[in-house]
C-alpha cells in the first residue's frame, strides 16, 4: 500500500480503470472517476464556504453514496457520519456538539435531522444520483463550483473524522480522528488481512460507524481494491448480493454472522461458487462455536479482530493461515502497541490481569475539549480503553472483561446514563439505573430498574414508548424492572455493573 497520509492520497493507490466502488445493479465507479468525483465534491464544498476542519454532518442511507460521501467530504473538510435512526432530540445534541458547519441528506430525505438543523440555523444540502450513474456518484444540488476550480485538499494533521463515544458517567466524547490515524489504521487492517488489488469486500457494516468506514471501504481503497455496497444488512439477501458483487471478503459483527449462518445450508451452491478468501468478525466478541460454524458453512478462515473508536478501529487482530488463529482470544496487535496495565500505570508482565492500553499512529490525539476525559484515558503516552484482559505467552490478547459500564448491544454502543435522563423525564418515575443484561445473540441488552414515585403507577410497556420517542430503537430497554429499591454498594452508590445477576438476569 502506498504510504499516503491524507485519504485522499490513500485513493492514489487504485489503477485508473480498476473498480473502488460497486452496488447491486449499477455501474462501477472506476478510481479515475472516484478521485476526479472528490475533487468536484470538494470544489462544490469551497465554494459552499465550507473548508479544512470545518464539520459536515452526514445523514444518509447505507450504499454507495454514504461512503463516496465519507470519502468526498473527509478529503477537504471533517466528516461527521450519524445514525439515520437516531431521533429528533438525538440530532439536536450531535449536530450541536459537533458544531456542524452543514448537513448532507438525500434528495427528497424525510429525516428529522432536517427540521432540527433549519431549526439551529445550519445550512442543509441535498446530494442528489441517478441510478444509471456509478456507484457512489452524486451532485451537491445547488452547489456550483466555478470551472477548473481548485480544491482545497486536507492535509495529514487535519481531523478528517469525528465520531461520538458514549460514556457511562458524562455526556458521549467528541473523538477527532485525523488524516493520519485513519491511514495508519488502514494500512494496518490491509497488512493483517494481505489486501490486494484482486481483493473485493462486500460490506453489510453501517458506514456511521468505525468498523465499517474503516476496516470495510478505507482499507479496501487503499489497498487498490474494491468495495461492493450493500444498503444495510439483510440476511435475506445477504447471498444475492454475495453472488452479484464477486466478493472475496466480508467483515460484519457477530449478531450478523449467526444470522447469516441461518441461510448458510440453503445456498451451498452460491457458497461454492463464490468462494471466500476469509471472513472478519469485530465489534464484540465472536462465541468460538458460531467461528467454527462459519468457517465449515464457507470453507474459509474467520478472522477476530479488536477494535475501538479511539484507535481508528483495529487494535488486535488473529492472523490469516498459517498463523495461529485462537478462538476466544482477539489475536496478537495490530497496528498500536498493546500492553496491560494496573489501576497505579504500572505495565504488567504476560498473564496478569489489568487494563488495556494502547499507543501508535492510530490512536486518536484526545477527546475534544474534555481534559477531564482526557486526564482518565491517557496514562504516560498510552491510552486506556477500559477493557480488562491479559495477553498469553504466545502475545495474544483475551478479554476478560469491561471495566466501562457501557452497554455493548452486538455492536451497537449504548450509553446508560443517556437512558437513564430519558426515563427519569416520566412523571412516574422516582429513580432508575439503565444496565446490561447478557443475551445468548447479542451478547447484552438494555435493561432498566426503575423505582416509581409514591402514588404513581406506570407498565413497563408505557415507559418502553416513552423511550422510543426520545431514543433510537436499539437503546430502548427490552427489559424494566419495577422496584421498591435499586440494589446499592457498599458506599451507598448505585451500581451498574453486576446489577443484572443481582436481580436474577443473569446469563
Amino acid at each position: 500500500m502506498t504510504e499516503a497520509n491524507t485519504v485522499f492520497d490513500l485513493l492514489a493507490a487504485g489503477d485508473d480503470e480498476a473498480p473502488a466502488l460497486l452496488a447491486s445493479g449499477r455501474p462501477p465507479f472506476v478510481f479515475t472517476g472516484l478521485r476526479a468525483h472528490v475533487r468536484a465534491a470538494v470544489a462544490e464544498l469551497n465554494a459552499l464556504g465550507i473548508g479544512r476542519d470545518d464539520r459536515v454532518a452526514i445523514v444518509l442511507p447505507n450504499g454507495p453514496e454514504m461512503a463516496s460521501a465519507f470519502l468526498s467530504f473527509a478529503c477537504g473538510a471533517t466528516t461527521a457520519p450519524l445514525n439515520p435512526d437516531y431521533r429528533a432530540e438525538e440530532f439536536e445534541f450531535y449536530l450541536t456538539d459537533l458544531g456542524a458547519k452543514a448537513l448532507v441528506v438525500a434528495r427528497g430525505s424525510d429525516s428529522p435531522a432536517i427540521a432540527v438543523a433549519k431549526a439551529l440555523r445550519i445550512p442543509v444540502h441535498e446530494i442528489a444520483w441517478e441510478e444509471s450513474d456509478p456507484a457512489g456518484r452524486f451532485a451537491i444540488a445547488g452547489a456550483g463550483s466555478p470551472a477548473g476550480a481548485d480544491a482545497l485538499l486536507a492535509e495529514p494533521d487535519d481531523v478528517a473524522l469525528v465520531l461520538h463515544t458514549s460514556g457511562t458517567t458524562s455526556r458521549p466524547k467528541i473523538v477527532p480522528l485525523t488524516h493520519r490515524n485513519l491511514c495508519a489504521s488502514a494500512r494496518n487492517i490491509a497488512a493483517t488481512l494481505a489486501l490486494t488489488p484482486k481483493d473485493r469486500c462486500l460490506n453489510v457494516m453501517p458506514l456511521f460507524h468505525i468498523h465499517g468506514l474503516i476496516a470495510a471501504v478505507l482499507s479496501s481503497l487503499g489497498a487498490g481494491g474494491s468495495v461492493f455496497c450493500a444498503p444495510g444488512f439483510n440476511a435475506l439477501r445477504f447471498f444475492a448480493w454475495l453472488a452479484e458483487a464477486k466478493a472475496s471478503w466480508y467483515t460484519a459483527v457477530p449478531t450478523m454472522h449467526q444470522a447469516i449462518l441461518t441461510r448458510a445450508s440453503r445456498n451451498e451452491l452460491v457458497i461454492k461458487a463464490n468462494p471466500l478468501r476469509f471472513i472478519r468478525s469485530s465489534s464484540s466478541s465472536l462465541p468460538p462455536r458460531v467461528m467454527a460454524e462459519l468457517e465449515r458453512a464457507f470453507s474459509a478462515p474467520v478472522i477476530e479482530s479488536y477494535g475501538m473508536t479511539e484507535a481508528t478501529h483495529q487494535m488486535a487482530s488473529n492472523p490469516l493461515p498459517p498463523g495461529a488463529r485462537k478462538p476466544g482470544s482477539v489475536g496478537l496487535p495490530a497496528g498500536p502497541e498493546i500492553a496491560i496495565m494496573d489501576e497505579g500505570g504500572k505495565l504488567l508482565p504476560r498473564g496478569a490481569t489489568g487494563e488495556i492500553v494502547i499507543r501508535g499512529p492510530s490512536v486518536t490525539p484526545g477527546y475534544e475539549a474534555n481534559p477531564e476525559a482526557n486526564a482518565q484515558a491517557f496514562a504516560d503516552g498510552w491510552f486506556r480503553t477500559g477493557d480488562q484482559g491479559a495477553m498469553d505467552e504466545d502475545g495474544y490478547l483475551s478479554i476478560t472483561g469491561r471495566l466501562k459500564e457501557i452497554i455493548n448491544r452486538g455492536g451497537e454502543k449504548v450509553s446508560p446514563r443517556e437512558v437513564d435522563e430519558v426515563l427519569m423525564d416520566h412523571a412516574a418515575v422516582a429513580q432508575v439505573v439503565t444496565f446490561a443484561m447478557p443475551h445468548d445473540k447479542l451478547g447484552e441488552e438494555v435493561a432498566a430498574a426503575v423505582v416509581l414515585r409514591e402514588g404513581r403507577s406506570a407498565s413497563e410497556a408505557e415507559l418502553r414508548e416513552f423511550a422510543r420517542r426520545h431514543l433510537a430503537e436499539f437503546k430502548v430497554p427490552r427489559k424494566i424492572l419495577f422496584l421498591d429499591e435499586i440494589p446499592k454498594g457498599a458506599t451507598g452508590k448505585l451500581q451498574r455493573i453486576g446489577l443484572a445477576q443481582k436481580l436474577g438476569l443473569g446469563a
